[in-house]
């Protein structure tokens, strides 16, 4: 194109227009994809198809000219008339050049025409067409002028961006005073669609032309903008890696006129450390053996970030760091007491652990597992024990997982493999020996990523955590000095290998004197601190506190008594920020304006004047609680049995246990034989939404269901737990103190237990025991003797 635009400033052509005669004679008709162009320019066409071929080469023997029109369809080989654009240009062949793929033509547009038939389709197309006029404004038109002024403009100014012609051609168009040779090389410069070129090309008005042409030239010019602004911006992009490489291999070459590359300075430092690490031989050796792979790898291979970041773990960890122990028995007690109000056998097995240590100075830590309900501070005693210890504190949750590779960690085959948690937070701790809460071990899953609680069989073994494989690290690591003290809610969700490795010691609920002591001493100081509130602008009375105990919070631990604590903390907060008037000292009969109406109704022992409802002991996550167990008889055929209360499977084998066990003695127990073809029985727990299940029951369903068919009173104030077999033996059962703390709340005096639960009893603290009586008993027999009266009750049903 730069020459042809050229050549139109050079080159003389034969551009004389047609006489009538010549216009109604018949020419060759030269289709085109694609293509348009005006009167008056240079335009090189390319011809590949044979037809156009052999027209070119039959025309430019005569008289060169022919009638140029794009075709509508650019995929139809053998177009008419209808596949034509009616619009065209009458153009003279100027020159023709053959090429590798077929030639090349110059022609020169002579008028725009409109093809008015086609008369010939072999050997090649020809036709008439008509002779379009050009329709000039006049010359006193100012706004042609200055439409004209700027098309100039924006022609040159894009025929010199696009196609980068010499100065010499750009001023030669610049002073052209031919206005239709300029339309029409803008026209053959813009970037539009054929529709919008046969549009513009079929306009007669030269005025309208030019309107229809700047806003083409326009749409183009916009276009430019961008792209040249893309380029800058490309430009400075490229200047900028530029500049920043420049400057990266000028730190490079000071670095190394300094004393070394980036590189080598960063391998040095990591000597360095290696050196005052105090590794075994393997471990040493081990590490060297790494440190040489990381030296040989070039600093731009895709290794040698994986192998430094590796090599940088390694020197990072506490390898044989130890904290020194703190030997003083009466401090670590005074912390332990500090900090948690209760829970002696814990605080007695870590000063046992304590003392042992002093003595022989070398002892592997014990795996302690302390378990019980929510909220009781198993989890901040470790806390305290760390600090007793004068030892570095980690808690690690284990809630929730399910990846082996989160404890043993990732080999470094894998992208983005990273060290197992263990190590990880020894990493944090900085010491050897810290002591790592593992909380809530009872909460690991397992998937088909592995199971996670057969990965802690390692860490939690004392035989074999001395040397810990960690797949990231893949050196061994010695855990036996660190002291693991695992929490649990549960037993039954641990696995058996896990429990044999760990020292379970039972974290059981507070009695409501405890919970008052803790509030006392540590929740409400805690909330005032938190709270900004100072501590003699407000306080809580003791019968408040007991009232917030019973009346607002259901739970063997102090957790959801101490969100009621800080609730009323944020009211009297509020209240001083605001100059509000408030109670400087907190009374019972102000918490129904603090914390709303009460929550819960303490479990009250029911009497005894109904014939079937009797008093059992059950456990639960949150503590202890008392349940009835209720039994009416209803007249039918074959003692019907029907159980309500939304029972599990053990509880319903209790009761039919029991039945069988009342039909099979009822001589012994003075119920006649005829009775159990009389009457159905019924027995309901209340509370039917909640499942109950569990063996614990048996000897209270038994009870229930001799005083139904006997009418006899049960003992007033009196409640029971234990199994039951078939032969009336009772078995013991657990949860002995949390059971114990629910009777006393519930104003029981008299507890019937399994004789083999004595030592459960013995373990407990007199302050539990304190207004309770206990009878020990082996046989249903004995249950029966103690827990019925010979009285009946009031209004007794004829079950004979």
């Amino acid at each position: 194109m730069t020459n042809i635009l050229e050549h139109q400033l050079e080159i003389t052509v034969d551009n004389k227009p047609l006489t009538p005669d010549e216009w109604a004679a018949e020419y060759a008709i030269l289709p085109l994809k694609n293509m348009m162009f005006l009167p008056g320019i240079l335009t090189p066409i390319n011809v590949g198809r044979e037809k156009p071929q052999k027209m070119i080469q039959n025309v430019r023997k005569d008289n060169g000219i022919i009638g140029v029109f794009c075709q509508k369809d650019i995929n139809e080989s053998d177009p008419g008339f209808d596949d034509l654009y009616p619009i065209g240009t009458a153009a003279r062949i100027v020159n023709i050049e053959k090429e590798e793929n077929g030639i090349t033509i110059i022609v020169m547009g002579i008028n725009r025409i409109r093809l008015r038939s086609i008369t010939a389709k072999e050997p090649y197309l020809k036709g008439h067409f008509d002779p379009l006029p050009d329709i000039s404004p006049a010359k006193s038109d100012k706004e042609y002028k200055e439409q004209l002024k700027s098309v100039r403009e924006i022609t040159i100014r894009m025929i010199s961006e696009k196609m980068g012609l010499p100065d010499f051609v750009i001023d030669g168009i610049s002073k052209s005073k031919d206005i239709q040779h300029l339309i029409n090389l803008a026209f053959s410069a813009v970037n539009a669609s054929i529709e919008e070129k046969q549009d513009l090309i079929a306009t007669n008005d030269l005025k309208e032309r030019m309107n229809k042409l700047l806003k083409l030239l326009d749409q183009d010019i916009q276009l430019l903008n961008i792209k040249a602004d893309i380029r800058r911006k490309t430009q400075t992009e490229i200047d900028q890696q530029q500049r920043e490489y420049f400057l990266k291999q000028e730190m490079k070459n000071i670095q190394e006129a300094l004393g070394g590359s980036n590189h080598e300075i960063e391998i040095k430092d990591i000597k360095e450390k290696a050196r005052k690490i105090n590794f075994t031989p393997e471990q040493r050796k081990a590490f060297e053996k790494e440190l040489q792979k990381l030296e040989r790898l070039h600093p731009h291979s895709p290794d040698h970030s994986t192998q430094m970041e590796y090599v940088h773990t390694i020197v990072s960890l506490p390898w044989n760091i130890f904290t020194k122990d703190n030997f003083n028995l009466k401090r670590a007690k005074r912390v332990l007491d500090k900090d948690h109000f209760g829970l002696e056998k814990v605080k007695e097995r870590i000063l046992e652990h304590l003392a042992v240590l002093k003595l022989k100075g070398d002892m592997k830590s014990p795996i302690i597992c302390l378990y019980g309900p929510p909220g009781v501070g198993k989890t901040s005693l470790g806390k305290s024990i760390s600090e007793s210890l004068n030892r570095k504190y980690v808690r690690m949750s284990l809630g929730g997982l399910h990846d082996e590779a989160e404890i043993r960690g990732h080999s470094r085959t894998y992208i983005g493999a990273m060290p197992g948690r263990i190590i990880r937070n020894l990493q944090k701790a900085g010491s050897a020996n810290p002591v790592i809460i593992l909380d809530e071990i009872d909460k690991v899953g397992q998937d088909y990523k592995g199971d996670p609680a057969a990965a802690l069989l390692e860490v939690l073994d004392p035989e074999q955590n001395i040397a810990f494989h960690d797949n990231y690290i893949d050196i061994d690591f010695d855990l036996s000095k660190v002291l693991f003290i695992a929490t649990a809610n549960t037993l039954t969700t641990i696995s058996q290998p896990l429990l044999d490795r760990m020292e379970l010691i039972d974290v059981s609920g507070y009695i409501a004197e405890e919970k008052m002591e803790i509030a006392c001493k540590h929740l409400i100081p805690n909330q005032l601190e938190a709270h900004g509130i100072p501590k003699n602008k407000f306080s809580i009375s003791n019968k408040a506190i007991l009232a917030i105990i019973e009346s607002y919070t259901r739970e063997s631990g102090v957790r959801e008594l101490n969100k009621k604590i800080a609730k009323i903390m944020r009211k009297i907060a509020r209240a001083i920020a605001e100059e509000n008037p408030y109670p400087q000292k907190l009374e019972p009969e102000n918490l129904y304006e603090y914390l709303g109406i009460i929550e819960f109704t303490k479990d009250k022992y029911e009497g005894n004047e109904y014939a079937g409802v009797v008093t059992g002991l059950a456990w639960t996550a949150v503590g202890g609680e008392i349940l009835f167990i209720e039994t009416s008889l209803s007249r039918g055929k074959d003692c019907k049995l029907t159980l309500t209360g939304n029972l599990g499977e053990v509880m319903k084998e209790s009761a039919i246990l029991s039945l069988e066990y009342i039909k099979s003695h009822a001589k012994t127990l003075g119920i006649p034989d005829e009775v159990f073809g009389k009457w159905n029985v019924h027995l309901h727990v209340p509370e039917g939404a909640i499942p109950k299940d569990g063996p614990s029951a048996g000897i209270t369903m038994t009870v229930s269901m001799v005083s139904a068919f006997t009418q006899r009173k049960v003992r007033p104030h009196t409640a029971m737990t234990g199994e039951m077999t078939l032969r009336g033996k009772v078995l013991p059962v657990g949860g002995i103190k949390e059971k114990i703390l629910a009777a006393k709340r519930a104003g029981i005096t008299n507890i019937i237990l399994c004789r083999e639960n004595r030592r459960n009893i013995e373990e407990i603290n007199d302050i539990y025991l304190s207004g309770l009586t206990f009878h020990y008993v082996e046989d249903i027999t004995e249950v029966l003797g103690i827990a019925l009266l010979e009285e009946k009750v009031k209004n007794p049903l004829e079950v004979i």
